[in-house]
């Protein structure tokens, strides 16, 4: 068996799997968020800690296997954050989040040291607060004396690893997102951490995801129920974990996610930067392997937003006939034909980071009319979010890459509709995967696999794991109907740039 552990922003997943990938046990615990200031979020990693302990005992009283039969632990988690320890293995702080975005003077500072071109050429990513290294000089800046005790700096699922091993260590997927790793080198730039004064013995040592990491001491055996000694593999962060789950490990395999967000990822087997910071480019989960990633902000959130705001009757209708609401909504929208008959939808309720990272943009619905009503706007919605998806593809073949097989994964991605929607408006076709506990902790546990020596490679595993079920093929009709509305889309937030700034100004006035 083997255990892949996920710790999300909103809770920790933990799955047992047999060597086939079919889940045995799965148990999630969920945890608070804090947020102290206006854009500042913070966790407790107690709480990541008590979480993975408990899920684990959880899924093996759950499931009746002896811990013996563990042939090892993958980890999986939230990127971009950090947390910081003292000598003694104490957290000093908080974890600052992905989502934390407190740091843009530090984006400033790194962009005059190092060069803003040069950043891109050693991290694959533009300078950003939401990616780690800025958060960290925000605390080597605010915060000089925690900066100082500091022995470790970790990302999140290396935190736990600590609390599973007693072993400071990390992989390169999730030291991307610190954006001090030598995305070439694949280990932490030396020219990078000068520059910054950034401490190298503060960093945990490099390994490549499928690698062993530790094994289980005894101190945490007690604590979750596994043997002392089991071994506990590199892992990944979250999205490079769900391309291993998804299956896509090799060249021009993709998928799409569509959860709160929307994340259109592309495996590649050279480095890929966008100097525009239109997408990131981060190492993948298996040696010698790269990931292109976009993030649409409000993907499945823009529907849920429209559901509980304006589809009111139809949450009651559904909640009459028994029904899922989304499920009730999907049926509105199918009754609609492509391009939602004139009404399209932006889906900037919470800003934009890919392809246009603007925190001031803001949702539009374009084109309404006295003949639309309820289903045309949850059929644009979908389009729109579908739209944007759209467009960080395009970034991907701008770049010299584009998927030759895209998988669908999320809760939107339980729509035939929206999987439909995404195949007609990609142009290719859109499938799922068999395994219904996959994704990030799928991924991990895979990667457990290789390291026990279960699997002989992480493309190996994918190939025989992780199987396509359904496909939507694009319907060419379709699609050249909506390649129209996709111009029209792109153009509107071209037209309406000017106009958010001045409304950020506007709204922000009063405040």
């Amino acid at each position: 068996m083997l255990l892949g552990i996920d710790i999300g922003t909103s809770a920790t997943k933990t799955v047992l799997f047999d060597l086939a990938g079919k889940a045995l046990a799965s148990h999630t615990i969920s945890y608070p968020m804090h947020c102290p200031r206006s854009a500042w979020a913070e966790q407790n990693p107690e709480d990541w800690w008590n979480a993975t302990a408990d899920g684990i005992r959880a899924v093996l009283s759950e499931s009746g296997v002896p811990a013996r039969e563990v042939r090892g632990v993958g980890l999986s988690g939230q990127m971009n954050g950090h947390v910081i320890t003292d000598r003694d293995g104490r957290v000093l702080r908080p974890a600052i989040l992905w989502c934390d975005l407190r740091a843009t003077e530090e984006v400033e500072e790194m962009n005059r040291r190092v060069g803003e071109r040069r950043v891109v050429e050693l991290t694959g990513n533009r300078a950003i607060p939401g990616l780690g290294a800025a958060k960290i000089l925000w605390v080597k800046n605010h915060q000089p004396d925690i900066y100082e005790r500091a022995a470790q700096i970790l990302a999140p699922k290396d935190y736990v690893r600590y609390r599973l091993t007693g072993e400071y260590a990390t992989e390169v997927s999730d030291a991307s997102g610190l954006q001090l790793l030598d995305i070439r080198r694949r280990d932490w730039s030396d020219e990078l951490l000068k520059a910054l004064g950034i401490d190298r013995e503060k960093l945990p040592r490099m390994h490549e995801s499928p690698e062993v990491t530790g094994v289980i001491s005894r101190e945490a055996a007690e604590r979750t129920g596994l043997l002392p000694g089991t071994i506990v593999a590199g892992g990944a962060g979250d999205n490079p974990a769900a391309g291993v789950g998804m299956g896509a490990m090799t060249d021009g395999l993709a998928f799409t996610t569509i959860g709160t967000s929307g994340v259109p990822y592309l495996l590649t087997e050279r480095v890929r930067p966008d100097y525009e910071g239109r997408v990131n480019c981060l190492c993948a989960a298996a040696p010698g392997k790269w990931m292109m990633m976009g993030c649409v902000q409000a993907a499945g959130y823009s529907l849920k937003w429209l559901r509980d705001v304006v589809c009111g009757t139809e949450i009651e209708e559904a909640r009459a006939l028994g029904r899922d609401a989304f499920a009730f909504m999907d049926d509105l929208a199918a009754g609609v034909a492509p391009g939602s008959e004139g009404l399209l939808f932006l889906p900037y309720l919470l800003g934009e980071r890919s392809p246009h990272t603007d925190a001031d943009c803001r949702g539009v619905f374009f084109g309404l009319s006295a003949i639309h009503g309820r289903p045309h706007m949850i059929r644009a919605v979908m389009e729109g979010v579908s739209f944007c998806l759209r467009e960080c593809l395009d970034v991907y073949q701008e770049l010299g890459c584009a998927p030759r097989d895209m998988r669908v994964c999320g809760g939107g991605g339980k729509s035939a509709l929206w999987r439909q929607m995404l195949a007609d408006i990609y142009g290719c076709p859109v499938s799922t995967v068999q395994a219904a506990e996959g994704g990030a902790a799928l991924g991990v546990a895979i990667l457990a696999g290789v390291a026990a020596g279960e699997y002989a490679s992480v493309e190996e595993a994918c190939a025989a794991l992780v199987q396509k079920n359904e496909t939507h093929c694009p319907d060419p009709a379709v699609h050249r109907a909506y390649e129209g509305y996709y111009a029209l889309h792109k153009k509107l937030y071209q037209d309406l740039y000017g106009d958010f700034k001045t409304l950020a100004r506007l709204a922000g006035s009063q405040n």
